[in-house]
């Protein structure tokens, strides 16, 4: 512990009485505690609140580079709040605690043939509370819409030990504030949630991948454009960008004739292109892009329009200064930028610039120690950054959730 009034041992029995002995330890510098309920949490809170000692809450660890880094005494994992606490099929809608994995979830679910339609990464080691806290998501966006669209209510213990509950059970509902579309993204700076409620969508069955190759993403404009404005509705699509040229992939969901006859669509749509059947492992390639070594990831956000133009530009740059950039993006507007080696900070203040005017941005999710000491991650608007301040200061005035790790160190 950092205060002069506490020892690391002192906290330790403090947290362990809480929690149990068996559910506290030291590491390194830090007391990492599992609290089994938000009724635990909430005292653990209180504690931290007390002796002005910083809290991070931890899940499965698969976004801790995301965001800045945090030197907090208390490491607040949740691997003990791991359950599908209620699954109401017949409503479907479920109440999962956050520590639970997010492929575990869905295993649960698909017993009634049910999902939460999104697509995170590492589901079977992200966990649900992680998930939401970075609001994570994938191809299935443009179907099913955004995490926050997925969310219809929360449990939430504040920094001072509230235990405060959001939204409720049922689709329609408009009781209260909607505390947890705020808390979705946080990053785990306003509050730790401890369950979530979601509503479902019956699981696709049968789907299946069709692939268009091309050698610069320009080409992929018009045809894209006519399929979002067609009468399909298709699962998922992504542009996939590389050193080899660029793909599009598209899934479709539904029964067999459904399928032949979007076959037949698509291959009008893409006739000058054309398109052939591809397999599922396609939709890994976001993931895949964190497998390389050493590799910087950006995130960035678009104007839908932008998505192809953008890609040509990135890979036109990548041929020019002989880098190796790889990057998926979505219709909708998110891109996932893989670069083999550490980018001059011109190139992120030129892509920054390239967006901004359009609303647009760009995060830098993971890179060398070196790389993140000399830029702002996070690259947000300034004028956001007040509204955004206050919200912490009011939810947590003391800043001991995960202080610095958000935008403009909040």
């Amino acid at each position: 512990m950092s205060t002069a009034e506490l020892t690391l041992d002192e906290g330790l029995a403090r947290l362990a009485a809480i929690a149990g002995q068996a559910h506290a330890r030291i590491r390194g510098e830090t007391v990492e505690v599992a609290p089994a309920d938000a009724r635990e949490t909430a005292a653990i809170l209180r504690f931290a609140q007390e002796n002005g000692l910083a809290v991070t809450p931890a899940g499965g660890g698969t976004k801790t580079c995301w965001g800045n880094p945090v030197e907090a005494q208390i490491r607040l994992s949740l691997e003990r709040m791991s359950a599908v606490r209620e699954h109401s099929w017949q409503d479907m809608t479920c109440t999962v605690e956050a520590g639970c994995p997010w492929a575990a979830m869905q295993t649960q679910l698909a017993r009634h043939g049910q999902t939460v339609a999104l697509d995170p990464l590492w589901p079977e080691r992200a966990t649900v509370g992680g998930v939401v806290a970075a609001n994570d998501s994938g191809a299935l966006r443009l179907k099913y819409g955004a995490l926050r669209d997925l969310i219809i209510g929360m449990t939430i213990v504040l920094a001072d030990g509230t235990v405060a509950k959001t939204g409720g059970k049922v689709v329609k509902n408009v009781a209260g504030y909607d505390l947890h579309k705020l808390m979705t993204g946080s990053f785990g700076t306003l509050g730790v949630i401890t369950e979530v409620n979601f509503r479902l969508h019956p699981a696709e069955e049968r789907t299946q991948t069709w692939t268009a190759n091309a050698g610069d993403a320009a080409e992929f404009a018009e045809p894209l454009r006519a399929l979002l404005d067609s009468q399909m509705v298709p699962s998922a699509v992504q542009l996939r960008v590389g050193k080899d040229g660029c793909a599009l992939d598209v899934r479709v969901a539904g029964r067999g004739e459904a399928i032949e006859d979007c076959a037949r669509r698509l291959s009008k749509i893409f006739s000058e292109i054309g398109m052939v059947p591809s397999s599922e492992a396609v939709w890994g390639a976001r993931q895949e892009l964190y497998d390389a070594a050493n590799a910087t990831i950006l995130k960035a956000s678009m104007l839908p329009a932008e998505v192809c133009p953008v890609s040509a530009e990135l890979r036109h740059w990548a041929t020019t200064e002989g880098a190796g950039v790889q990057c998926v993006a979505y219709p909708f507007g998110l891109m996932t930028l893989a670069l083999q080696a550490a980018p001059p900070a011109a190139f992120l203040v030129q892509l920054r610039a390239r967006l901004r005017p359009t609303g647009g941005s760009v995060v830098v999710l993971a890179a060398s120690d070196e790389m993140r000491a000399g830029l702002d991650v996070w690259g947000c608007d300034a004028d956001a950054l007040g509204l955004m301040r206050e919200i912490k200061r009011r939810f947590d005035p003391n800043r001991i959730l995960n202080p610095g790790r958000f935008v403009g160190n909040i």
